[in-house]
């Protein structure tokens, strides 16, 4: 049994299909199958019960891949531990982030680490708050960054900047003259809301619930996976908003987008990493490059957005 014989049984279970795992790992498909039926045939055990043109997992496959999956996980912890051998930041360090911070605050940051560390490849993948975590919980990711509460056992939290939400309605709704809104307010016009698991949605729920307000009385018309997606549906209609004041701004300033005189909640930015897993070099330094910056920052990022 090698290593690249688990990479590829890993990759065909979770896509139930030989020709796309191939094409995933950039294998040939006989290459794939012949590393899933050596396997097989040198445990005699069926890990794919063959459907069509369809697999599934067998029941022995089915267990198998918690084992699998240690393995590898186990492998990459030994190669990380090598690396930082080297002396320096090296290796791979992947990280996942929620779209807000991906798109309108990390980037320059990742510019920074790369300059600062150039041996070290990063890799960044964008989901919600949600997805980010659980990557790092899985052992997906090696850090998460988010907008979003990280409460899960085993993962260490730390504060990397602060970001204001802003309630924003299109040119041709009520609340674009500028009047000041209260609570009850709220339940008076249609939404347009993040997806569930988004950090943006579930810190607007949280305040609503502060307010005394269900969030399921909200008239919710659509879900957005994404904030553009979402502000492009609230300048095409009259329905409102809650999205990052990072996200709103230059939309607000060219009059596509108002922010209503309405009170919204002050969040942090975290970065979160598994506590029971290796702290490479490479994670360290970016943890203190993000921890160096939120010094240097304070509350600059979110300055004039009340």
């Amino acid at each position: 049994m090698t290593l690249e014989q688990l990479k590829i049984f890993l990759e065909v279970a979770r896509l139930e299909h030989v020709t796309r795992a191939a094409e995933a790992l950039h294998l040939t498909q006989s290459a794939v199958s012949a590393a899933i039926s050596a396997l097989e045939a040198r445990h005699g055990v069926i890990l794919f019960d063959r459907v069509g043109r369809r697999i599934a997992l067998t029941e022995a496959g089915r267990l198998f891949v918690d084992e699998a999956r240690a393995v590898m996980e186990r492998a990459r912890a030994a190669e990380l531990a090598l690396a930082d051998l080297g002396g320096s930041a090296s290796g791979v360090l992947r990280v996942h982030a929620s779209q807000t911070v991906a798109s309108y605050w990390l980037p320059s940051r990742l510019v920074a680490y790369h300059e600062r560390f150039p041996r070290v490849d990063l890799r960044l993948i964008v989901g919600n708050t949600q997805s980010a975590v659980e990557a790092v919980v899985t052992g997906e990711a090696d850090l998460a960054v988010v907008e979003g509460e990280v409460v899960v056992p085993d993962l260490q939290r730390s504060t990397v900047a602060e970001d204001r939400l802003v309630l924003v309605v299109g040119r041709r709704h009520a609340w674009a003259d500028g009047r000041k809104l209260v609570a009850s307010d709220l339940l008076e016009t249609n939404w347009i809301m993040r997806e569930a698991g988004s950090g943006t949605r579930a810190a607007f729920e949280s305040q609503l619930s502060s307010l005394g307000l269900d969030p399921q009385a909200l008239s919710v018309v659509l879900e957005m996976p994404s904030n553009e997606a979402a502000m492009a549906a609230v300048e095409a209609g009259l329905s409102a908003t809650v999205l990052s004041s990072r996200a709103t701004q230059f939309h607000s300033m060219a009059g596509r987008l108002h922010v209503v005189d309405f009170p919204m909640p002050l969040r942090r930015f975290s970065a979160a990493y598994h506590s029971e897993r290796h702290v490479t070099r490479a994670l360290r330094s970016m943890l203190d490059l993000l921890d160096e910056d939120f010094g240097d920052e304070g509350l600059a990022g979110v300055a004039g957005t009340g």
